[in-house]
């Protein structure tokens, strides 16, 4: 059984607490990213903190260990940075099945409209207009990578609603749809 972290130590680096923080701020430029940083670095490091022997050599320890959080989080950015950049370049270069306008259920327009605003632009422009996907980011003013982001977001809560909306139909195709027909009874499967 591990012994309890000493009193002395645990006060020594509770006391430099607010330098520790003041450093991870300054190299992430986020109050509360430094805050999550300081506060992963503590969970991870009071079990070696002990080891180690002078009050001197343990806070000049403990930025190494703060050093270290903070490559790691720019590392973790980084990865999720290139994911976005890669779903970016994956919907630009998608092209959009061609679907008669005619025989898409008339639920879609009316559900896209009940969406946040930002989606159901998203979709009328990128999905209905045509418009590409930098175009479409450049003219709202957010990267390629959020428009990404927010069309496939925007796609997926159009789903969902039109499942909502429509039932068990809407995630089968729903391409002749009765929704909209008084006394029709709903929505049919596509036969395609």
């Amino acid at each position: 059984m591990k012994a309890p972290l000493s009193q002395d130590v645990l006060a020594l680096l509770m006391e430099h607490r607010p330098e520790f923080l003041r450093f991870v701020e300054q190299k992430v430029g986020s109050r509360a990213a430094a805050e999550d940083l300081v506060q992963d670095a503590f969970v991870r490091g009071l079990d070696r903190a002990e080891a180690l022997h002078g009050m001197e050599s343990l806070t000049v320890w403990f930025y190494r260990v703060l050093h270290h959080a903070v490559i790691d989080h720019y590392r973790r950015r980084g990865t999720s940075e290139r994911a976005l950049a890669a779903m970016a370049r994956e919907f630009e270069e998608a092209q959009p099945p061609e679907v008669d306008a005619r025989k898409v259920c008339p639920c879609v327009g009316r559900v896209a409209g009940s969406l946040k605003p930002e989606y159901a632009e998203a979709l009328r422009r990128v999905s209905m207009e045509g418009t590409r996907l930098p175009q479409f980011a450049r003219e709202v003013g957010i990267t390629s990578s959020n428009a990404a982001v927010r069309l496939h977001r925007a796609r997926k809560a159009l789903k969902k609603q039109l499942e909502v909306s429509c039932g068990a139909c809407a995630s089968e195709g729903c391409l002749d749809c009765t929704c909209g027909v008084p006394g029709a009874g709903g929505c049919a499967p596509s036969t395609a």
